[in-house]
């Protein structure tokens, strides 16, 4: 997969400059993207298009750095089929892996509320892989511009000092039945395709690449961030709490700090 993250993000930077450094009007997504980005992610392999994956979103977003999306695979609907790895990829983005989630039983499904970048209009898809290695997908589309390129007037001694503060909540959990927990991090997300404001070169990527959620030592959900997520990354998912515990997080960015919080859950 980093192959492939690495192979699709040198096309992008070749095929779709213009997507990353200049402002566009507003064009209807292109769906003959996907034959490409599919062949560097998934080359040769079947993907099924299904209902019991669903992407939640607005038709057009208010902004191409903050785009809403709620993600759910219905594990009920699925009929059997579990899923294990979801990928999140934006077909139009200069790098189209925004995100992977590695999902375990304690999360009973998975419905995922938090928020990408677009930097033009685009199909989102939903890819979900079995421990066998079966793909499925859903797709919306959505319309956005701007979220990726764009130049950072941002002072660095204040963002560094912001960087990694967490909000972490359970909300009113009762034993054996979902919980909803909400999770927020105070960080720049920099893509590395932005330009510094005054000397024009790029921006050096920083951002935050990983969060393990465990609940009582147990692993409930590892995700791999990726610069596709958009700023202060935003985390609203369910999990089934077996017994009054800990819930925690750790997440970690690219230059190698960790940030860690944990709650407290009991009924």
């Amino acid at each position: 997969m980093k192959k492939a993250w690495i192979l699709v993000a040198g096309i992008s930077a070749l095929c779709l400059t213009n997507l990353c450094f200049s402002t566009l009007a507003q064009a209807e997504a292109d769906p003959k993207l996907w034959t490409v980005v599919k062949e560097a992610f998934f080359p040769k392999r079947d993907i099924q298009e299904v209902d019991f994956l669903k992407i939640e979103a607005p038709r057009r977003a208010e902004s191409g750095a903050q785009v809403p999306v709620t993600l759910i695979y219905d594990k009920a609907a699925a009929n059997g089929i579990a899923i294990k790895k979801l990928y999140v990829i934006v077909d139009a983005n200069p790098i189209q892996l925004a995100s992977t989630y590695h999902l375990t039983d304690g999360l009973n499904g998975f419905q995922m509320a938090t928020r990408i970048r677009q930097e033009s209009d685009s199909f989102v898809r939903l890819i979900g892989e079995t421990a066998d290695g079966k793909l499925y997908m859903t797709k919306r589309e959505i319309r956005a511009a701007g979220g990726c390129g764009g130049t950072v007037d941002n002072n660095e001694s204040e963002v560094r000092a912001a960087a990694g503060k967490i909000k972490f909540n359970v909300e009113s959990p009762k034993m054996g039945e979902p919980a909803t927990a909400t999770f927020n991090i105070k960080h720049v997300m920099r893509t590395g395709l932005q330009r510094d404001l005054v000397s024009q070169g790029y921006v050096p990527a920083f951002y935050i690449n990983k969060t393990t959620f465990t609940y009582n030592g147990k692993e409930l959900m590892t995700v791999d961030v990726g610069v596709g997520t958009s700023e202060d990354p935003y985390m609203k998912f369910s999990f089934i709490p077996d017994a009054p515990g800990k819930l925690e997080v750790v997440a970690t960015d690219n230059e190698g700090k960790s940030f860690t919080q944990t709650v407290d859950v009991h009924s």
